[in-house]
């Protein structure tokens, strides 16, 4: 076995099991792919921490136990439609597409999308590009959205790109505030739940406009 290889089995047995992910869809594909490939240092990659993508890049992969938490709950499933926003390097695309959905992966950043490109190769992921808080209205609507980051703003956009019984997951809010949320549509109706306090980096096109000083 790898040191990589054993590096995942660790994450998923100290960081996942320890906080309640049990899936097995969910620890297997995060016990395959290879995180390592997918942020700009290897050595970095299975840290319990956010970690950057690229040298110089304030975007970030989440945690793994804040990502798996949220795929979790997401209910994927093989054949589910699935949007990842903010999919970066193209990590949770991966993840999920594992898991045996059909996945499309939405960045804004040209960047990124050109290292997803490379990395997500001969996989069936689709890629996309694009305002994130847009989402992907030409493929909508999805069984499951992945908001890889956290949001300041409702994602309505997003919500309304939902399937009927389709879910949205990512984390809500900022600083100590902010939770791993899972909406959840029904006919015209979106309700919303926390699965758990998170943190996690704020995507571009999520965050509050400043308010004016008077």
């Amino acid at each position: 076995m790898s040191d990589f290889a054993q590096q995942r089995r660790m994450m998923v047995d100290c960081q996942l099991r320890t906080y309640d992910v049990t899936d097995p869809g969910v620890t297997a594909a995060m016990d395959t792919v290879p995180r390592e490939a997918f942020v700009s240092d290897s050595t970095l990659a299975y840290l319990d921490r956010s970690v950057p993508m690229l040298p110089g890049s304030d975007r970030q992969l989440m945690t793994p136990m804040v990502f798996a938490r949220l795929i979790q709950a997401a209910e994927i499933v093989a054949g589910s439609k699935v949007l990842v926003v903010g999919a970066g390097t193209g990590y949770g695309a991966a993840v999920i597409a594992d898991m045996g959905a059909v996945v499309t992966a939405l960045e804004c950043d040209p960047a990124l999308q050109q290292v997803a490109a490379e990395r997500l190769a001969g996989s069936p992921v689709v890629l996309a590009k694009g305002p994130l808080e847009e989402g992907d209205k030409a493929r909508a609507p999805y069984d499951v959205i992945v908001v890889e980051g956290a949001f300041e703003v409702e994602p309505d956009a997003l919500l309304a790109q939902l399937a009927d019984g389709g879910r949205l997951v990512g984390v809500k809010g900022s600083g100590r505030a902010a939770s791993a949320t899972v909406y959840r549509k029904s006919g015209k109706t979106v309700g919303n739940r926390t699965i758990t306090e998170a943190a996690a980096p704020i995507l571009p096109g999520f965050a509050k406009r400043p308010a004016f000083v008077f």
